[in-house]
């Protein structure tokens, strides 16, 4: 925290200087003004032991919603806590190019203009999908920041930047060259109005009123038939078998026979027994159609079945159907049904509950289909993220969420990553034209012309793969392409990689988080991130809808927000409400992993926790020593509580209450280090609330009315100043905005330690700010003087730069607030220029030592790997403090030249 604010100037007695409540309005002008003043940027100075996190990377399409809300205030809470501790901390932040939601949304677009996709070329359709991204593409960025988000928005990366998709393209080839990328026509999600696979994460499943259909097929040779129970008839046209469970006695006889496929013109299919068939389902007796049922795919490639497929792309059936092709499924439904009760093959239908998977998308159902796509073998790489767990090199919190993530990849599939879009990144392989089952992997056009010159001749022609990657796929390298690989020599990726911290939603422990920990162990060699952190969903705060005329949140409860429930709460209206304070406090105080029930009680609550710490504020500022009582302000910061000499000194109430905070301070801290956010916020609730603002406040007041000069009086003002100062640091990284705006920050303070200033010394300063700023802040002239120990004779207002600027320390407190203190004031230049040569030599010795071990090859390739990490940090972090050095060298002899 670091803005001079209204608080720097105490007040005078009795006399109101903040607005009855804190104003919503003024938090986007804190944030304006942190992110104007780099305050979001890692800073190496105070340490040298980064921390870092990569934030999921949001739908460009996307606006704000509630789990945004949540992954930006938990992720917030860590950085702002580090960054005060003194760590170098980078949040490092982007948006996903999320390929079919943003295809569908431009597709929309120009379908509104009376353009359809298919009338554009590809390149013209994509430059459209450009345009919009630069039109509309920054909402979801510009509401994360009104919820407080302190990232490094000058690294700010999208998955389609020129730097990330060299890094997809790079990993592509890398995987293909170790033969664990390959073509191949299996199962897959197709969702036929995209017309393209989607990935398991984007189909959704519910549970929908359908019907069960009861057929009869002949058993060839014989009179018998074998009623079968199926909820998609029309796949009947791609049954291979039909199957029994081996000990269901009921059908044991026709075990090896064969039997007729309705409405097929006869054709036979065998009857074979597994003890995969439910005896219980339906009749027992299954079809078997592996071109169109994950389940059914699973057994005929196990027993080696063919595989047989009778729909077409666009979700009508093809020529396998015979009469019915070119029908739409589920039109082909109907009218096959009603045939086979014509020719008494139909039994009869009963309604059954339906598990229907549906498109995240477009809602259509989507269809189980075998189709000719890109694969990565998942297995080798899986072994190795298994590994990383056990072996503590990454700890998954809540711990109960390892057996989830090892029983995934333990029984991993091969991961489907070609999609059928026009949006994305397209795969890095070029076909021969009229020999299309070759193909070359390439990382550009003409690298592949150059390689198919050599292979088959100058005159052959070739065109690129026309699918795309699924956007999981640049997602799965976010923690490591963001920060420059492949490029392994980049400043970034030395600094801040591996990152630290990975937190996100436990709904994409498995899409997201293993598949970055698998890429990243296998491209860089180390865990990606040294912790998971994962924070359930949020849910409605009802469990009925309660009629409520407004459609308020207030309606609903219990249940996972979706817009088709209609109980999505919007963010930026909440925060319009209540606050962005109020909003990241309420949902901080969950458990991580669990769900979080957010309801207009609990919003409302911490809406007046807000205005319950300005109100604190106020009474403090409004109690504090005249403004021209000197005296008085030198015996109250005199006091010091951390001391215990100074604590045991104190009253019991003030002793009791100052304890109860070191005591405080000691537990979140724990709870902070250990990610108990809940804790935190819960603890330091509570002592607010309870101990503080309803005990001792109170109890202060008896204090505060005597008379101005009793000794109780002042030490009560010393510990209202000493314990709320202490909250605001507490209750920083929750609620940013209003403990910014409380926040003494004392900039001149800051800069006077900055240049081991005596503390007895007194320091001329010029405060440049406009003709209104000037105007409130000279009244308060004697007291900015005192706290920031300046020559109250020589302090000096005015609206532009003095003369002697380039001589002086420049200080900007706030936005329209800035200081000039002049260095002769402040310190001997001369001794200074000696105290920093001599501290420059020193680190300069220890700099060439450490090059020198890095230049050694023995050192580089016999040490330990995290050892020779280790160096090399080292020795960037030294040459950093020797650049500042130099660069403060340079300032104050510059000073003495002009002095002189």
């Amino acid at each position: 925290m670091a803005s001079f604010c209204i608080s720097v100037a105490a007040a005078e007695n009795n006399k109101d200087t903040l607005p009855k409540t804190f104003d919503f309005t003024s938090e986007e002008r804190i944030y304006n003004w942190w992110e104007s003043q780099g305050y979001f940027k890692p800073n190496f100075e105070r340490g040298s032991d980064p921390f870092v996190i990569s934030m999921p990377p949001p739908n460009v399409t996307g606006s704000l919603h509630m789990g945004h809300a949540m992954f930006v205030t938990l992720e917030d809470i860590m950085v702002r806590y580090h960054r005060m501790k003194g760590r170098p901390t980078l949040w490092l932040p982007g948006t996903d190019h999320a390929g079919i939601a943003t295809q569908l949304v431009v597709e929309k677009m120009l379908a509104a203009e009376g353009i359809k996709r298919v009338e554009l070329s590809r390149d013209e359709f994509t430059k459209r999908v450009w345009e919009w991204k630069e039109k509309y593409g920054g909402t979801i960025t510009s509401q994360i920041k009104r919820l407080g988000a302190s990232c490094d928005w000058t690294r700010e990366r999208f998955t389609l930047d020129e730097q990330l998709s060299r890094a997809v393209v790079e990993a592509f080839i890398r995987l293909h060259e170790k033969g664990l990328i390959y073509q191949g026509s299996y199962m897959v999600n197709w969702s036929p109005n995209l017309q393209t696979a989607v990935s398991d994460l984007e189909v959704e499943y519910s549970e929908e009123p359908g019907t069960l259909y009861y057929i009869k097929y002949r058993v060839a040779g014989r009179s018998d038939f074998l009623t079968i129970a199926t909820t998609r008839p029309e796949t009947l046209f791609g049954d291979v078998a039909l199957a029994v469970n081996p000990q269901d006695e009921r059908y044991s006889q026709f075990i090896g026979m064969m039997a007729i496929v309705p409405m097929t013109y006869g054709r036979h299919v065998p009857i074979i027994s597994d003890k995969y068939v439910d005896k219980e389902f339906g009749t027992g007796v299954l079809k078997i159609s592996p071109g169109h049922d994950h389940n059914d795919y699973l057994l005929a490639r196990k027993l080696g079945l063919p595989i047989l497929n009778v729909m077409n792309k666009d979700g009508t059936l093809n020529e396998v159907a015979g009469l019915f092709r070119g029908l739409d499924r589920f039109e082909a439904r109907k009218k096959l049904w009603s045939d086979l009760e014509e020719t008494g093959l139909a039994v009869k239908k009963e309604p059954h509950t339906l598990r229907v998977p549906r498109s995240q998308r477009g809602g259509e159902v989507i269809e189980p289909l075998v189709s000719k796509q890109w694969f990565v073998t998942m297995e080798p790489l899986a072994e190795k993220a298994l590994h990383a767990v056990e072996k503590g090199e990454l700890t998954i919190m809540p711990e109960r969420f390892e057996k989830i993530y090892n029983h995934w990849l333990s029984n991993i599939k091969d991961w489907c990553i070609s999609r059928q879009l026009w949006w994305g990144h397209r795969i890095p392989v070029w076909y021969i034209v009229g020999k299309e089952e070759e193909y070359i992997v390439a990382r550009n056009a003409d690298e592949a012309l150059e390689k198919a010159h050599q292979k088959y001749g100058k005159n052959v022609e070739i065109y690129q793969d026309p699918d795309v990657l699924d956007t999981w796929f640049s997602s799965a390298l976010w923690p490591f392409s963001t920060l420059g690989w492949p490029d392994v020599s980049a400043d970034d990726f030395k600094k801040f990689y591996p990152t630290t911290m990975l937190e996100t939603g436990h709904d994409i422990l498995f899409f997201w988080v293993a598949r970055m920990v698998m890429m990243g162990i296998e491209f860089t060699g180390s865990v990606p991130f040294s912790h998971v952190y994962l924070h359930g969903l949020i849910r409605d705060s009802q469990h009925s809808y309660l009629g409520c005329p407004d459609k308020s949140f207030a309606e609903f409860q219990g249940r996972k927000m979706s817009k088709t429930l209609g109980n999505v709460i919007d963010p930026i209206d909440t925060i319009k409400e209540f606050g962005a304070d109020a909003l990241r406090f309420t949902i901080s105080l969950g458990t991580a992993g669990q769900d979080l029930s957010l309801s207009i009680e609990r919003l409302t609550a911490n809406k007046a926790f807000t205005n319950k710490l300005w109100n604190a504020g106020k009474f403090i500022l409004q109690n504090l020593p005249s403004q021209n009582d000197i005296s008085r302000w030198e015996m109250l910061l005199a006091y010091k509580f951390d001391e215990e000499e100074c604590l045991c000194k104190a009253p019991l109430p003030e002793c009791w209450v100052v304890s109860k905070l070191h005591m405080l301070i000691d537990t979140v801290t724990a709870s902070y280090d250990k990610y108990f956010f809940g804790d935190v916020g819960r603890e330091t609730y509570d002592f607010f609330w309870s101990d503080f603002a309803d005990w001792y406040i109170e109890a202060s007041k008896a204090r505060l009315y005597r008379s101005e000069y009793d000794s109780d009086a002042i030490i009560a003002q010393a510990v209202l100043l000493y314990i709320f100062e202490n909250i605001l640091k507490l209750l920083h990284p929750f609620m940013p905005f209003v403990t910014e705006e409380l926040w003494q920050t004392r900039a001149i303070r800051n800069a006077r330690a900055e240049y081991s200033v005596e503390p007895a010394k007194r320091i001329s300063a010029s405060i440049v700010a406009n003709e209104e700023v000037i105007q409130y802040i000279s009244k308060e002239k004697e007291v900015l003087a005192l706290l920031s120990r300046l020559d109250l004779l020589n302090v000096h207002f005015t609206e532009s730069p003095p003369g002697d600027a380039n001589q002086s320390v420049h200080l900007v407190a706030s936005e329209g607030l800035e200081a000039y203190l002049p260095l002769a004031d402040m310190v001997d230049i001369s001794a200074e220029v000696q105290r920093l040569s001599k501290r420059l030599s020193k680190m300069q010795s220890e700099y060439d030592g450490l090059v020198a071990r890095l230049s050694s090859s023995k050192f580089v390739e016999k040490a330990p790997e995290d050892v020779v990490r280790g160096v090399q940090e080292k020795a960037a972090e030294a040459e950093e403090k020797i650049n500042l050095t130099k660069n403060r060298l340079a300032f104050l002899r510059s000073t003495v030249m002009v002095t002189k």
